[in-house]
């Protein structure tokens, strides 16, 4: 299982950003993000949430205790119009186990009326 750091280094990878870039989103010095990627630094919750905003997975994602982010598979492009498969995947994550069972049902009534 991956560290903390390298899942918000990955992140910010998968989104071509400069540690600077997110550095100033977090209103810290390069150097500090740059701590907390090389794990010379602890991460603090309130860092955590933010990345957890910015890059619209859930906290449980980035701490390794959830699994309802499935990576980064080409989640930047559009999947249609406007949204990406990113912007769907955040929007599921906040559906609870209910309206996730509608989804699914729906989906599957989709795939059956071609």
């Amino acid at each position: 299982m991956k560290e903390l750091r390298e899942m918000i280094r990955d992140l910010r990878e998968d989104h071509d950003l400069k540690q600077k870039e997110i550095a100033d989103y977090l209103g810290v010095s390069q150097q500090t993000y740059s701590n907390y990627e090389n794990g010379n630094r602890e991460i603090p919750i309130w860092v955590v949430q933010q990345l957890s905003a910015y890059y619209k997975v859930s906290t449980d994602y980035l701490l390794g205790a959830g699994t309802g982010y499935p990576g980064n598979t080409n989640l930047k492009s559009t999947y249609l119009g406007n949204v990406t498969m990113h912007d769907i995947m955040y929007d599921i994550q906040q559906l609870n186990a209910t309206e996730k069972q509608d989804l699914l049902k729906y989906i599957r009534f989709l795939k059956h009326t071609d």
